[in-house]
């Protein structure tokens, strides 16, 4: 296990403390907690302490040399997959470690819904954690074995250096759609920032990238091949969706078939199986192997009350939310019901495209809270219904409240689509963490509906 942090919460007795300047706060601060929290040595750019210290121009590039000097043989000894793009990261990520795993290579799985071993070990508070939290895990893994990750990696991740010092031996881009731009600004900035994976790679490494996709020039960088539908190496000539699941036939060659839904999965799969051939996996072990991939908590769960079907999937971006509409029109059902929010402080632009989606879509939808963070959720409403003009919504703030309401209304033969958790275990309203999961909340409905039809 490592032994340098630069969060003094999680250092333990004989840790080094490294204090980093960051953008909203400084690990100088911080110094006396991880003291007190043991630490036997500190780095600092100024200052003199109780344990030894040691005086650096530039702490970042202390930590950066340290890693680098420590623990290069995980990154050198390990086969690493960074995996970024607006939509497709986490289920694309989580495909490829359980395939990996069912054929026989130990892999380790780094993202969104946790950190994954043979099963998960525990949620991480972002897509990608400290840097120091990373090495952490990678050695975690290593020491029992596991020779390959695959990891997400955001776009925030990188601006933030949590992936610095770290190599990739394969780099993903899978697309690019309107988020974060509350911290981007610009479209070309998210491309950019994105772009730093590909930056990274290992002398011998690959990218891969999504060549229908317009932002896709960006990622052709170095060794690299590409995927899709309307051109790539890798190209899907034919597919057929059903409500049971798909096939699809690469280069007029190869047919696979998945009892995941939707075309947007099969992009998902497509990377799967690229990386899969690239590690030289032979095609009959592919073809059965996708046969058997479940996907990942909070995307796409189908949990099924009587008649009625009800997804509970992370979608909380247009195209996402379009990904999954086309979708669902794929399956045979008499009424559609959604549940979905907008996050506070964070793109408001996306808000009114998200709700005109929604109502154009559904036969009636419950608006609802989502992550708040700092904002008024009479503000994130207003944003949601500028310019609309239809009625088929109710407004309920409480989440599960409006989630109950929903599922009231299914009758026979009805989907109800619960929009934008996913996996996630709380809402975050200003500094609180509100216990709430969408899957919790549908089974505890449905029990406690149970019991009021017994007694």
């Amino acid at each position: 296990m490592i032994n340098i942090k630069s969060d003094s919460r999680k250092i333990k007795p004989g840790d080094i403390f490294v204090a980093l300047r960051g953008i909203s706060s400084d690990g100088h601060d911080y110094v006396e907690q991880a003291i007190k929290n043991g630490a036997s040595k500190v780095v600092v750019e100024e200052g003199s302490y109780s344990v030894e210290t040691e005086v650096v121009s530039n702490t970042r590039e202390y930590l950066d040399k340290y890693l680098e000097e420590h623990y290069h043989y995980l990154v050198d000894e390990m086969t690493i997959i960074g995996i970024t793009g607006t939509n497709g990261k986490t289920t694309s990520a989580f495909l490829t470690y359980e395939a990996l795993n069912l054929l026989g290579y130990k892999c380790a799985y780094l993202g969104t819904v946790g950190f994954y071993l043979e099963d998960k070990v525990r949620d991480l508070p972002n897509t990608n954690c400290d840097i120091c939290d990373t090495y952490e895990m990678l050695s975690e893994a290593y020491d029992q074995g596991y020779r390959y990750v695959a990891m997400e990696v955001s776009s925030q991740g990188i601006a933030y250096g949590r992936i610095v010092t770290l190599s990739f031996d394969y780099t993903v881009f899978t697309n690019l759609t309107m988020e974060h731009l509350d911290y981007h600004k610009t479209m070309e900035n998210y491309a950019l920032a994105k772009q730093q994976l590909f930056k990274q790679m290992k002398k011998h490494g690959l990218g891969i990238v999504n060549d229908d996709d317009s932002y896709a020039f960006y990622y052709k960088i170095g060794n690299y091949t590409t995927y899709g539908f309307n051109r790539g190496n890798y190209q899907v000539t034919d597919y057929e969706l059903t409500s049971h699941g798909m096939t699809f036939t690469i280069n007029n060659n190869l047919t696979l078939s998945s009892k995941l839904l939707g075309k947007y999965n099969i992009y998902n799969l497509l990377v799967v199986y690229v990386l899969l051939s690239k590690i030289g996996i032979a095609s009959d072990k592919i073809k059965d192997v996708f046969t058997k991939l479940d996907p990942p908590n909070g995307r796409m769960d189908i949990i099924k009350d009587e008649t009625n079907t009800i997804v509970i999937d992370y979608a909380h971006t247009p195209d996402a939310m379009e990904n999954l509409f086309a979708a669902i029109k794929e399956i045979d059902y008499q009424h559609l019901y959604i549940v979905f929010g907008c996050t506070g402080s964070r793109d408001r632009e996306k808000r009114p495209i998200m709700t005109a989606l929604a109502l154009n879509m559904a036969d009636f939808a419950f608006i609802t809270s989502d992550d708040l963070h700092d904002e008024d959720f009479k503000q994130i409403i207003d944003d949601m219904l500028k310019d609309n003009t239809k009625t088929n919504y109710l407004v309920i703030e409480d989440r599960f409240i409006a989630v109950q309401k929903a599922m009231e209304r299914l009758k026979q033969n009805d989907i109800l689509l619960i929009l934008g958790k996913g996996h996630e275990e709380y809402i975050i309203v200003k500094d609180k963490k509100i216990p709430y999961n969408d899957r919790k909340a549908v089974l505890q409905i449905i029990a406690d509906k149970q019991k009021v039809s017994i007694n």
